[in-house]
């Protein structure tokens, strides 16, 4: 998963479990739809970011920061989009200017957090909710996505590039390595 935190890091947005394969984004009719989070949700939301993340706590030496999450906070801020009934994979985005405090960035989206729950590991969810990332920054009008992983999450340094992702910087924030990526999006 990312933390992007985004992603797969430990405190990544974008987590390791983001998918495997980057192939195309067409929905099926029998594949569950990717909907906003509700506050029923939030267990489901907690339980799915753990799973996720929970193996990188022995590799990185910390709780990655999906996992320290306030959920319900980010799920009534609008921020969480779930895929399936139950749940098995999730996104944590916000729009934003600029990020943390750090020097401006253009307008993007911020991806905080991937997760997809090892039992779905293989089925396309990440790449599908990668996908619904792009499609939703694209919506708001923002021209790039934004997300951070921890150096610890190796698979996440392989994972972004294939989605077509760029590293910009790598940072050190507290107990946290990070590599911050971003997308430009075709307009």
């Amino acid at each position: 998963m990312t933390n992007s935190s985004a992603g797969s890091s430990a405190d990544s947005s974008a987590g390791s479990s983001a998918g495997s394969s980057a192939g195309s984004s067409a929905e099926s009719p029998r594949d569950p739809e990717i909907r906003p989070a509700v506050l029923a949700d939030a267990v489901a939301v907690k339980a799915v970011t753990d799973a996720a993340y929970g193996h990188y706590i022995e590799r990185i030496g910390v709780v990655p920061q999906p996992m320290r999450a306030d959920h319900e906070a980010e799920v009534a801020a609008g921020r969480v989009f779930v895929m399936g009934e139950p749940v098995v994979g999730l996104v944590v985005v916000e729009a934003c200017d600029t990020h943390e405090g750090h020097e401006s960035y253009e307008s993007h989206l911020f991806l905080h957090s991937i997760a997809v729950h090892p039992d779905a590991h293989g089925q396309g969810v990440g790449r599908r909710l990668l996908a619904f990332v792009d499609a939703h920054a694209r919506a708001l009008g923002l021209p790039e996505v934004r997300l951070y992983t921890n150096g610890m999450m190796w698979e996440n340094q392989r994972l972004y590039p294939r989605y077509g992702y760029e590293l910009v910087e790598r940072r050190v924030d507290g107990p946290y390595d990070r590599l911050h990526y971003r997308k430009r999006l075709a307009r």
